[in-house]
């Protein structure tokens, strides 16, 4: 789905559409399964459920997991979306790193013991 851009991104073709909800989401499985091969360290027992961060134009996205949304499918809500959508687009997924860093910028922390 996803493959190296650069030393801090993935590039990979979504088709985006606008949805309803305040979260961009992908299909639950594709979230599960980018997570465990580009974030996970494989060091013990990991979650799974933390968003992802998706680079769309010029703006950083944190990504979660909806069992709704079709495979291949990157939903952002409307208030992100613009007049092209929906179109099938290049988007930059970025790395474990650079995740963790974009995250803590937005407040984002990792729940205790999930």
């Amino acid at each position: 789905m996803f493959e190296r851009f650069s030393s801090s991104y993935y590039v990979g073709k979504l088709y985006v559409e606008p949805h309803d909800g305040d979260r961009a989401v992908i299909q639950q499985a594709d979230h599960e399964l980018v997570n465990e091969q580009l974030y996970a360290s494989g060091d013990g027992v990991e979650r799974l459920d933390a968003p992802l961060v998706m680079k769309l134009d010029e703006g950083h996205l944190p990504v979660a997991g909806d069992e709704d949304v079709p495979t291949g499918t990157l939903a952002v809500p409307r208030d992100v979306a613009d007049d092209r959508l929906p179109t099938a687009r290049s988007v930059l997924l970025a790395d474990a790193d650079r995740a963790r860093e974009l995250l803590r910028y937005e407040g984002w922390q990792p729940t205790v013991n999930a």
